[in-house]
């Protein structure tokens, strides 16, 4: 196994939905987008997705699935791939972080760790 070893970066942008967010039923929205990039010298293709999502009031939720918004997307190096989706946290705070395992054209399987990120209401936390 000689092949390049690979390079994701991952870049997290966060906003809270208050369209969407029923606060006295501690229910509240937020959107992320997340950017993944292929700062490596090889293709990898993002096969599924771990999380942990650890809400304000302590409870955490883990989630896996294949790909992420119904896609398994193929990054050559220097590509870019840039989705939304959301969390329902039940409280005005909290934090994801997880994991995308990818897959080389070469059949090497790896992690590209995302370092954790905080979804907060505005003005919640200072």
């Amino acid at each position: 196994m000689n092949s390049p070893s690979p390079s994701i970066q991952i870049d997290v942008n966060t906003r809270f939905l208050p369209d969407q967010s029923t606060p006295e039923q501690n229910r509240y929205a937020f959107a992320y987008t997340i950017t993944i990039t292929n700062k490596g010298r090889a293709p990898a293709q993002l096969v599924s997705r771990h999380w942990l999502i650890t809400h304000g009031n302590g409870k955490i939720d883990e989630v896996r699935g294949p790909g992420v918004v119904g896609e398994t997307p193929r990054l050559m190096p220097g590509e870019a791939f840039e989705y939304t989706s959301g969390a329902i946290l039940e409280a005005p705070v909290g934090t994801m972080e997880g994991s995308y395992q990818m897959v080389t054209d070469e059949g090497d399987q790896f992690d590209a760790p995302i370092k954790r990120f905080v979804l907060s209401m505005p003005r919640v936390l200072h």
